[in-house]
């Protein structure tokens, strides 16, 4: 179990503290919700989640093999629904090594699905990922 603090710390933005190593992340309120966009937004930690989640697992399966992931790369876009307000979908976008086939593409694109982040997430939440 891990703990995290968070506090508002005033016009919109919020001060996160991760209890077992005290590192800290700061939000701020989106621009597209009456905010300013100084700093991620809390949805953006959510895909910011998704996309560090995907390449860790990616990672650790390339460790497993013997392959060398360095320098993949992987972009997310994510899309606001209304009524209620939410990430209504995200669009991914991977990079890999100029070195990977297309069959180690294929297989390392299974860890976008086995990312708990992923799990987590409503199941009408759209995904489009590209790979490239």
């Amino acid at each position: 179990m891990t703990e995290i603090t968070c506090t508002y710390t005033g016009d919109g933005q919020t001060e996160l503290k991760h209890g077992p190593s005290g590192a800290v992340i700061h939000t701020d309120l989106p621009p597209d919700n009456g905010g300013k966009g100084r700093l991620f937004s809390p949805t953006d930690l959510l895909a910011s989640a998704f996309a560090a989640c995907v390449l860790t697992i990616m990672g650790k399966m390339a460790a497993a093999r013997g392959e060398n992931l360095q320098g993949a790369r992987l972009v997310i876009t994510k899309e606001m629904a209304q009524a209620p307000r939410r990430v209504g979908a995200f669009e991914v976008t991977i990079t890999f090594p100029a070195h990977f086939t297309q069959e180690q593409k294929n297989f390392y694109k299974t860890a976008v699905n086995a990312c708990p982040v992923h799990q987590s997430l409503r199941s009408d939440i759209g995904l489009t990922v590209h790979i490239k």
